[in-house]
């Protein structure tokens, strides 16, 4: 028997016996019969591994929006993000002009051990001359066993000749958390990208390195989810012992709470959730539990809406499908998965950026079905997703289809890369640490001048009207990207935060009033 024809058959067979009904096997017969004539017919030699995966991904497509079939590749990637870490080299990169940058180099790995910088270009690894690479093809040549060896040849700015280094790969942690600083004495932030099997040792560490601060804002904004057991880990930090977290429901899933099963750790500090339209799943079973226990305030445009609780069943050659098993319910009782038509998985994505054209409070909450919160009584809606206490649209006034067009064709990142090559000595002689920098460093009007210049080079015809509007959210971003490659990836967001993030500069005039404009919406008197 074929492959990929076993595994559909396994597939069938770990399905309960009650489920193999006269019907299923007159269909899986059904799709048995095509295969074979399929290879015994077909009028050329075809490889049917691929034509099975298609089908097994289209019968998938049938159903609700996640529900998916993924290869053993996808799965070694999805495994990794998971488990938070892999077996590398410790570089963060990019792909710039067809050559592999470094960004960062991940603290303690083997390329920081080495000596190797940020900015470093990476010309050769092993044998072969790292030209021409996509960003799918660099950790295909520095991942590899922990213990082996890779050899590099480095481009580094201010030295004549290649330099080489030997480096011994080891595990390379997957970090969650991008950011954790204070904002005041009594303010602290935590950026979290995602949910991962590390994410609650990260987020403790970080909450404690910070010293406990007496308010706390939460960064789920772009965080698409992760693991159930490390959202519920995150929401007990904040709530007490045998608080419901979420529950789950479904046809052949029993209706179970999740509870918190120890002392939250802050309990009692002031709090606010920060989310998006593009955070989802585990994410918003946080937020929606903070919300419904009246535990925080949640920030920003109303989540994403994906509610449906999948299960990953693994097939004999590595790959696997994730079929949607039961619902989630906030404690309150709201479905968190927004509507969707089955096999329209389209108009579901086009419905998404459609619900949040008009983001108004009102205009959210209208036709909504209403629910209270558990401790104050207070009105909070469901419909799909979770909707903010407070409501903040982006700040589009510095955007524009100039700015658009230089981020798109990457030509602030490579600029500010080469930049850097020249500039990085004289900045650090200059700005001993991220505090000189945050408060002396204005990147002056020349220096635009030569990033518009360098847009014109690359085909992006300068636009006055365009660059008048945007100017000052430029001087950010180069600011930000530059910080970042100095000072590490918590900085760009220490840059940007107070400037350009809508939702976190309300949070932080909440926190400061937080008597007149805090307390009030716990207590649904706003």
């Amino acid at each position: 028997m074929h492959k990929p024809l076993s595994a559909l058959l396994a597939l069938l067979c770990a399905l309960p016996l009650a489920a193999q009904d006269r019907a299923d096997v007159e269909q899986l017969q059904k799709f048995a019969r095509v295969y074979r004539y399929l290879t015994e017919l077909y009028v050329d030699d075809e490889d049917m591994a691929p034509v099975v995966e298609g089908a097994i991904a289209g019968m998938l497509e049938r159903l609700d929006p996640h529900s998916a079939y993924l290869t053993a590749e996808e799965m070694r990637s999805v495994r990794e993000s998971i488990d938070g870490e892999f077996s590398g080299i410790g570089v963060e990169f990019n792909v710039l002009r067809d050559t592999i940058i470094v960004v960062n180099t991940v603290a303690g790995g083997p390329a920081e051990r080495a000596g190797m910088w940020a900015n470093d270009r990476i010309v050769r690894i092993d044998t072969t001359e790292a030209v021409g690479f996509t960003r799918a093809d660099v950790p295909k040549h520095l991942r590899g066993k922990t213990g082996t060896k890779v050899a590099l040849e480095v481009v580094r700015h201010g030295v004549p000749e290649r330099l080489r280094f030997t480096l011994v790969r080891d595990r390379i942690p997957l970090n969650t958390v991008d950011a954790a600083y204070r904002v005041s004495d009594s303010v602290g932030y935590i950026k979290v990208n995602r949910f991962g099997q590390t994410t609650m040792a990260e987020f403790g560490e970080a909450y404690r390195k910070l010293g406990r601060p007496g308010a706390l804002i939460l960064d789920l904004q772009g965080n698409g989810g992760g693991l159930l057991d490390q959202a519920i880990g995150m929401a007990g930090f904040f709530l007490p012992r045998g608080a419901v977290v979420v529950s789950t429901e479904g046809r052949a899933v029993p209706p179970t709470d999740f509870e918190t099963q120890s002392p939250g750790e802050d309990t009692a500090g002031r709090l606010v959730v920060l989310i998006d339209e593009a955070s989802a799943s585990a994410s918003e079973i946080v937020a929606g539990a903070v919300q419904d226990w009246d535990r925080g305030i949640v920030v920003g445009r109303p989540s994403f809406g994906k509610g449906l609780v999948q299960r990953q069943i693994g097939l004999p050659d590595g790959s696997a499908v994730r079929l949607t098993v039961a619902r989630y319910h906030t404690p309150s009782g709201r479905v968190i998965q927004r509507p969707y038509e089955k096999g329209n998985r389209r108009e579901y994505y086009l419905d998404h950026l459609r619900r949040y054209d008009d983001r108004t409070r009102d205009s959210l909450d209208a036709g909504a079905p209403a629910y209270r919160t558990l401790r104050t009584g207070r009105t909070v809606y469901g419909g799909g997703g979770i909707r903010p206490d407070v409501v903040v649209a982006p700040d589009t006034a510095g955007y524009s289809d100039y700015y658009a067009r230089l981020i798109r064709q990457g030509v602030v990142a490579d600029f500010v890369n080469d930049w850097l090559d020249r500039a990085r000595d004289s900045l650090s002689r200059r700005y001993a640490d991220f505090e000189a920098f945050d408060a002396g460093f204005v990147p002056s009007d020349s220096l635009l001048g030569r990033l518009t210049a360098e847009g014109e080079r690359r085909g992006v015809a300068f636009d006055a009207a365009g660059f008048a509007a945007s100017a000052s959210v430029v001087r950010i971003q180069l600011k930000a990207l530059a910080a970042q490659r100095m000072f590490g990836p918590a900085a760009y967001f220490r840059v940007v935060n107070p400037s350009l993030n809508a939702a976190y500069i309300r949070a932080t005039e909440i926190l400061a009033d937080w008597r007149r404009r805090g307390e009030p919406l716990l207590e649904g008197k706003n």
